[in-house]
């Protein structure tokens, strides 16, 4: 009699199954982690953006003439805008997700008075825009 080698076809089917199962699993809660992750870098571009902000102020006593470099504030995922926001005593910037990008559908706004908000986030991730908090995971803040 001989001995045979090897798997079975039903063996090899039932280890892919498994597999297949471990892998519908893990990966949405991967994508997710790597999506938060990315959220962390608008939110210290923002943060030191504020910081120049109130460092041309105490310069210049007003944020007009601010100069919201692009290289400066810009970053692989979001654009970071002054905009036309900028007035003598107050000011929001804004962290967009770029258009074609991992991060499109993000929106944080912080402004003068310390105030963070999340504007806009992809379907699926939930924040109110009363919170004073910056969206870190789909329930929220």
């Amino acid at each position: 009699m001989r001995v045979s080698a090897g798997f079975t076809l039903i063996e090899v089917m039932i280890t892919v199954a498994i597999i297949g199962i471990l892998a519908s699993i893990a990966v949405p809660s991967y994508t997710e982690y790597v999506t938060r992750s990315r959220l962390v870098e608008p939110q210290s571009k923002l943060s030191e953006t504020r910081v120049q902000l109130e460092q041309f102020f105490m310069n210049n006593r007003t944020y007009v003439g601010f100069p919201c470099d692009k290289k400066a504030t810009n970053s692989e995922n979001f654009d970071i805008s002054c905009g036309t926001t900028l007035a003598q005593n107050a000011y929001t910037i804004t962290a967009s997700g770029r258009n074609g990008g991992r991060m499109v559908g993000f929106s944080l706004t912080l402004d003068d008075q310390g105030i963070k908000q999340t504007t806009a986030a992809p379907k699926g991730w939930t924040f109110t825009k009363a919170d004073n908090c910056w969206i870190s995971k789909k329930s929220g803040c």
